[in-house]
């Protein structure tokens, strides 16, 4: 069985390109992996893991803002590329988190 929650993976850091010349944000493709369902909590520990995932990815463009700030990063691109990802991944949440909410909300009216 596939977890319809498998769709968060799309913000996942590893970037592919044809031919693979992108690979990501240095450092940033250790930062999540996605989760299968399974057990008792398995849609609640794939939010969560995908939770942590973001707040990984806001703590990468966190750390090369910081160094693009003080002049230490050495691409420019990296630090536009984390924001990029991180903003994307937010946004992304965000959505699902709405739609999870309006989904719950329409079941809630439902007459039994």
């Amino acid at each position: 069985m596939t977890s319809p929650i498998s769709a968060l993976s799309a913000f996942t850091p590893g970037i592919s390109a044809i031919g693979g010349g992108v690979t990501g944000v240095g450092g940033a493709s250790a930062l999540g992996s996605t989760s299968s369902v399974s057990g008792d909590n398995g849609f609640a520990d794939v939010l969560a893991g995908q939770v942590d995932h973001l707040n990984g990815l806001q703590a990468n463009a966190d750390t090369l803002a910081q160094a693009a700030a003080t002049g230490d990063v050495k691409d420019a691109h990296d630090y536009m590329v984390a924001s990029t990802e991180a903003t994307l991944a937010t946004d992304t949440v965000v959505t699902l988190k709405n739609q999870a909410v309006s989904a719950f909300t329409e079941i809630m009216r439902m007459s039994v």
